[in-house]
């Protein structure tokens, strides 16, 4: 897998992504519509450093633009796909639904379609935890039925892995399917709870705090999840001669199908978070405790046994150590200094 293309390439995981694959001697495409749902001067940054890379080139283009995006595979002819592009965010999919069926429906059939027609080797898709919905069950298993999501997020997300499977059956195109759980880190995204948390406590403005702080997160650290993605390129889905129609497993197939789960196999209480957060700023959080939110859920919490057997890799990364790389990136990245703002 030596060429990869990878779409939402100036976004927070698919930034990281290419800076691996660069620095690992992959030749990478990267594939992005630089769009407006966050600060785009954060994504033409990242996407700047990222076109200083040997190796690193760009396209700018809408998945939905489906002659754009088959012209970049039957060019670019890579071995692999990683499509990270999509419409992220729960609570924006209640604001703005049409935006995730464009995204995460049409272009990701756009996307399928491609590779279909390209002989890629593989496709490895962003899902997300959100696709556990009203699941109770701990901790959550790509074994388990995801059958009743709590968001059109993760209703988007859920439909991507029966669409992926539908062409790992039909076409005998390769898919695997990761559940990223909570991800955190330098570069990351304006839209997420810890972000939008170091803001507000360096403003010295309130933080909202959903269900009155009783919520438990996987935080899982950008580098265990490139570390994941990255090693699962190289391991196409393969089928499974075992799987059987009378008990199926939903987490493989026939078909050359797998899904997994990337988390750090470890969830915080929201507050014990906030805490460490507040600690690495070196100021206390306003708090402001509110209800919890539609589309959210109580907990999140990954089992990685199938990505351990598989790769031989666990996500490892302390909070505190996450946190405290955040906060110097992000210091940096607004010229806050090296101490609280005052």
């Amino acid at each position: 897998m030596q060429k990869i293309l990878v779409t939402g390439a100036a976004g927070f995981i698919g930034y990281h992504l290419s800076r691996r694959l660069c620095a690992d001697g992959r030749e990478v495409l990267g594939i992005d519509n630089l769009n407006d749902y966050y600060d785009v001067s954060l994504k033409e940054a990242r996407l700047a450093g990222l076109k200083s890379l040997p190796g690193f080139s760009f396209i700018k283009a809408d998945l939905e633009d489906s002659a754009v995006i088959s012209k970049a595979v039957v060019d670019f002819k890579p071995d692999a796909v990683v499509n990270l592009a999509a419409q992220a965010g729960v609570r924006y999919s209640l604001q703005n639904p049409q935006a995730y069926v464009s995204s995460n429906i049409t272009g990701f059939m756009n996307v399928l379609e491609a590779c279909r027609h390209n002989n890629v080797k593989h496709l490895v898709f962003a899902s997300s935890s959100s696709v556990y919905g009203a699941n109770t069950k701990l901790p959550f298993s790509v074994n388990d039925n995801v059958d009743h999501p709590v968001s059109l997020y993760a209703a988007t997300k859920k439909a991507n892995e029966l669409m992926a499977h539908s062409y790992a059956h039909l076409y005998g195109l390769p898919c695997t399917g990761l559940r990223f759980f909570t991800v955190y880190g330098s570069w990351g995204r304006p839209d997420m709870a810890y972000f939008k948390f170091t803001k507000s406590i360096y403003e010295g403005a309130p933080i909202q705090v959903f269900n009155n702080g009783d919520m438990k997160r996987d935080f899982t650290h950008i580098d265990d999840i490139i570390e994941g993605v990255t090693r699962l390129i190289q391991i196409p889905a393969a089928p499974n001669s075992e799987w059987s129609g009378d008990a199926p497993d939903p987490a493989t197939s026939k078909a050359p199908y797998r899904l997994y789960n990337i988390g750090n196999n470890s969830p915080a209480d929201l507050m014990h978070f906030i805490g460490t957060l507040e600690k690495e700023i070196g100021i206390k959080a306003k708090i402001e405790k509110m209800p919890m939110q539609p589309g959210d859920v109580y907990a999140t919490y990954a089992d990685v046994k199938s990505l351990s057997d598989v790769t031989g890799f666990k996500p490892n990364t302390p909070l505190e150590k996450g946190l405290r790389d955040f906060v110097a990136w992000y210091r940096d990245f607004y010229n806050l200094g090296n101490g609280p703002a005052r």
